[in-house]
């Protein structure tokens, strides 16, 4: 049986936010989301059976408790979600995690934030540029913030760009954040900027982030063998964004 179950009580949501947090190119979303749950002290809420996804136990250092590899956690204060996976989705299982979730998001009345990164040269002292896309009726939250438009035409691969799709057909409001980051390494300081700039500002939530910037090095060096994964299923499998042309 594929879908969301529920672990513990039911959460009391009006009109949630979700945040995903899928593996892509340099981990951008999922650096990002694992740093909300840990700073907004969320709580584990359910756990994600959607068809194609890995069959895996995942458990922390100092803690016994074993888990699935995608999950969901909840902060009725925020009025939030955030998706949290520990593992790359393969391309034979993106349509079918797509159709599941996005199912499960419309039921609860959710508006997602889809989260990107987009390859980018940049100097170490730069900030990474972010922008804001948007399906349905969503782009009205984007108008309130200063979240940039795009810049050139791109496009978006991978389960975040299946569930992009996915809300464009069935003209769903979802917002998707894409911000320049490495295209080798896992990249904290653009997963900062997506909280502060882009999640921060469409959820209406204020999170530190300067734990990210003083420990990116030992961050990055964890996220390593992950990141080696992402790598070694492909771009094309991977989320990531991209100029439009490169797909041209």
């Amino acid at each position: 049986m594929t879908g969301i179950r529920v672990q513990g009580p039911e959460a009391e949501l009006e009109n949630p936010t979700l945040v995903e947090g899928f593996p892509g190119v340099g981990l951008v979303g999922k650096i990002a989301t694992d740093h909300l749950v840990d700073r907004l002290d969320m709580r584990y809420y359910a756990s994600v059976h959607c068809e194609g996804l890995p069959r895996i136990g995942v458990y922390r250092s100092g803690d016994r408790t074993a888990r699935p590899p995608v999950r969901l956690y909840v902060s009725e204060e925020h009025d939030l979600l955030a998706l949290q996976s520990d593992a790359p989705i393969s391309s034979s299982a993106v349509d079918s995690v797509a159709d599941c979730l996005t199912g499960w998001i419309v039921d609860q009345n959710a508006t997602p934030l889809y989260l990107s990164g987009l390859p980018a040269e940049r100097e170490t002292e730069d900030r990474p540029d972010i922008y804001g896309i948007a399906t349905g009726d969503a782009g009205d939250r984007l108008e309130a913030t200063d979240i940039p438009v795009p810049p050139e035409d791109g496009v978006i691969t991978g389960p975040t760009g299946a569930l992009i799709n996915r809300a464009a057909h069935e003209n769903y409001g979802s917002v998707g954040l894409v911000v320049e980051c490495d295209h080798q390494f896992p990249d904290p300081e653009a997963a900062s900027v997506l909280l502060e700039d882009g999640i921060g500002q469409v959820a209406d939530i204020e999170v530190d982030v300067q734990e990210l910037v003083d420990r990116a090095e030992e961050i990055r060096a964890k996220r390593e063998e992950l990141a080696q994964q992402m790598q070694a299923i492909g771009q094309d499998e991977s989320s990531q964004a991209q100029p439009l042309r490169m797909y041209q």
